[in-house]
């Protein structure tokens, strides 16, 4: 064992701190509410696709969730909207909320192109589950997708928000940006409540928020933030292959930074729960490559493997333990994805 990964435990006791319990949020200067108590996002991004798939299927939500609670997660981000209610009741009996999003062009399920979002926020909008809605991801990588002109999507993005304030007065609005929004993206897109960002800064995200607070006084939330667990290269004491080592040791690093700047930022969702083999060849194999955008900054070898970005293994689902918990709450970790008991745990029951 050894103790460098070793946690400020005070501090994470301040991120376990705060709970759910009201479907009242609201946001007050950089922070969410709920009930007009503070409520940090300590998320999980969720999309899952089974072994050989390529589409989403919540067969296994209750093993999932079970994981997730253990884990302290008290938010899911899921990329498209769940219109199911008896997901969506399981979600809320675990005590968890979703960050539900809406993209712009999904061919009429529930997208901003087509305004069927609006049927979903209208359908939805007073269950248990639901902690705000976002609009897009990463959109202001993609100009190509609205003519050449990135300010359309942000204009497509103003109104949608409107849009969903006229008829949801109790859950904010936001959308998931590629790092930091420039000038353009925050005097087009003056509606929303609060802004998610995707930051692949390498170890070292929180960069993002000081930068935030000098030009902006809305919250701000990580929407995606991790490493994956494959090296393309061998690099320091990582090398070349599948290194879990280099995961976990990133994704610790990341954490503790952003513990340590928890009154700059309204919580930090992970990516991802579990691997995506869907994203670069055969659904049914794990395989390399996949491409993101500005994925130069992901360490620690400056390349995105898209399948490899889970805390959970594939094949492991029922048996792993899970990194955010471990991470977060262990004194010591040998693996991203234990595979044996740990046996010098140090819990933490949420508070």
């Amino acid at each position: 064992m050894t103790n460098k990964l070793t946690l400020n435990i005070s501090a994470f006791l301040l991120f376990l701190s705060f709970s759910i319990f009201s479907d009242d949020i609201r946001v007050s200067q950089n922070k969410l509410l709920l009930d007009g108590n503070a409520f940090y996002i300590k998320g999980i991004c969720y999309h899952p696709v089974p072994l050989g798939s390529k589409y989403r299927s919540f067969n296994k939500i209750d093993q999932d969730l079970a994981l997730m609670k253990e884990a302290g997660i008290n938010t899911i981000r899921v990329y498209e909207p769940i219109d199911d209610i008896e997901i969506l009741n399981k979600i809320s009996s675990h005590g968890i909320k979703v960050i539900i999003s809406f993209g712009f062009n999904q061919n009429g399920f529930f997208d901003i192109l087509s305004g069927t979002f609006i049927d979903y926020v209208e359908k939805y909008k007073d269950h248990d589950s639901i902690l705000l809605w976002e609009l897009g991801n990463e959109y202001n990588y993609h100009p190509e997708w609205f003519g050449g002109d990135i300010a359309n999507w942000y204009k497509a993005l103003n109104d949608a928000s409107k849009k969903i304030h006229m008829i949801d007065k109790h859950h904010p609005v936001s959308t998931a940006h590629g790092d930091l929004p420039d000038e353009q993206a925050r005097s087009l897109v003056s509606d929303i409540d609060m802004w998610g960002v995707n930051v692949y800064r390498w170890d070292q995200p929180v960069s993002i928020l000081e930068q935030w607070a000098e030009v902006s006084d809305k919250p701000i939330y990580f929407a995606e933030l991790g490493s994956d667990s494959y090296m393309t290269i061998t690099r320091d004491i990582y090398e070349e292959g599948i290194s879990e080592l280099a995961q976990a040791d990133a994704n610790k690093i990341m954490l503790d930074a952003v513990i340590d700047n928890i009154e700059l930022s309204a919580g930090t969702v992970i990516f991802q729960f579990a691997d995506g083999l869907w994203k670069a060849g055969n659904p049914s194999k794990q395989d390399v490559g996949g491409w993101a955008p500005n994925s130069s900054g992901v360490p620690y070898d400056g390349t995105a493997n898209e399948e490899f970005f889970g805390i959970v293994d594939m094949s492991k689902m029922v048996n792993s333990l899970m990194l955010f918990r471990l991470q977060l709450v262990c004194q010591c970790i040998h693996h991203t994805r234990c595979t044996s008991s740990c046996s010098n745990f140090s819990w933490i029951d949420d508070m």
